[in-house]
């Protein structure tokens, strides 16, 4: 028997759930595919959001000849296959599951191939491909972010797989429930429908029953809702005050629904927008956190996320590098650029070379003319900045 999910896999752009950022009338994919025009990409985003659906929706409405291939499963003669596909028809698009996990070998035996038009690469990760795809890669691909879905949209969808369910009776609220207990995957919303189904009375299906099969929680992260954004809000605000409670108890609501790329890209920001210079080490810190968890995974992953963010809490603050940066980005913005001091241009024989001084430092003009004189940096009065701008003001003699 197929499953509900393969049934309702879509077959064109207009049948995916959601994602009209890319799919919508005139949005990228969607002219892509008008314009019969297709090159290589990369879909990120968290599971059962729609990654595969694009891709399929994309090869079935071109009619284009395709393979699909997962880079853990599939070995390098899978690939090798792949290739000399490629060749004989001229062009093959090649969708990749896992990409992230694409390893060296297999990456250098397609890079040519895409480079060259041969092979027209679809990617598809749960992983932030700035952080977890080779360079090498990247470069020769455009990169597309797919969005949590919002909890109308599964309803839709779900509403939708309804009508290949014969005889089936279920009401709203139900339906609400199954997609607010998937936490924003549609294909754990359908499978959840579908076992329902097959396991309810009379093919009726009632609260009673979707949480007898599945009773966990219901956090629906939802960017419209009291979800995705405003819990990492939270968890930014808790750090930032030092609440090392609160800290933590937003750091288990999105631990609790898995949401460890979320968790690492926002730790990442805070770590140096809001401790920065106070506390230094707390980056290479939380990295060493994110390895580990990365290493060990869910359960586990709970313990060092969880150790590195009550030290976050615990530890002094300081916005003077977030403040810095802003503030040049300003005056970069509204045209306060001036050119280089010709002084300091590369190769200038009137440079003076620092360590050629006393304590390594010389007075000359570094900034443009016209902002010679900015200030960008302002100091906040805590132990590791107050110890650099006491050896700062002693290297100058001051």
């Amino acid at each position: 028997m197929e499953l509900l999910a393969n049934k309702l896999r879509p077959k064109t752009l207009e049948d995916i759930i959601g994602q009209q950022h890319l799919v919508g009338k005139n949005k990228i994919i969607y002219n892509m595919v008008k314009n019969k025009k297709i090159f290589s990409f990369i879909l990120y985003g968290r599971p059962g959001i729609g990654k595969t659906s694009i891709a399929n929706a994309i090869v079935n409405e071109l009619n284009i000849k395709y393979k699909f291939l997962n880079a853990t499963i599939n070995n390098k003669q899978d690939f090798d296959i792949a290739i000399e596909e490629a060749k004989m028809y001229g062009e093959l698009v090649l969708i990749i599951d896992e990409i992230h996990r694409m390893n060296k070998d297999k990456q250098d035996l397609l890079l040519p191939y895409i480079e060259n038009g041969t092979i027209i690469l679809i990617g598809l990760t749960t992983s932030n491909p700035y952080h977890k795809i080779n360079p090498a890669i990247r470069s020769r691909v455009q990169i597309f972010e797919l969005y949590d879905l919002k909890l109308e949209d599964i309803v839709n969808g779900l509403k939708r797989a309804c009508l290949y369910l014969e005889d089936i009776n279920i009401t709203d609220e139900v339906l609400k429930n199954i997609a607010m207990l998937s936490s924003g995957d549609f294909r754990s919303a359908i499978n959840l429908l579908e076992t329902a189904y097959y396991t309810s009375n009379n093919k009726t299906i009632t609260i009673e029953d979707i949480h007898n099969i599945n009773s966990k929680p219901i956090l629906f992260h939802d960017k419209d809702e009291d979800g995705h954004y405003d819990l990492l809000s939270a968890l930014q605000k808790s750090i930032r005050g030092s609440d090392e409670n609160a800290a933590i108890y937003y750091l288990a609501r999105l631990i609790a629904v898995g949401d460890l790329d979320s968790i690492y890209r926002r730790l990442s920001v805070i770590v140096y927008e809001d401790i920065g210079l106070a506390n230094p080490s707390l980056g290479p810190k939380l990295m060493a956190a994110i390895h580990a968890s990365e290493l060990v995974g869910l359960p586990e992953a709970r313990i060092p996320l969880a150790e590195v963010v009550i030290e976050m809490a615990l530890s002094p603050k300081s916005n003077s590098a977030h403040d810095a940066i802003n503030a040049a980005l300003n005056d970069i913005n509204m045209g306060n650029t001036g050119n280089v001091p010709k002084h300091i241009k590369n190769g200038n024989k009137d440079y003076k070379y620092p360590h050629n001084y006393k304590n390594s430092w010389v007075k000359q003009q570094y900034l443009p003319d016209n902002i010679k004189n900015r200030i960008y940096y302002k100091r906040k009065s805590n132990k590791y900045e107050d110890n650099l701008n006491k050896i700062h003001d002693e290297m100058r003699g001051q």
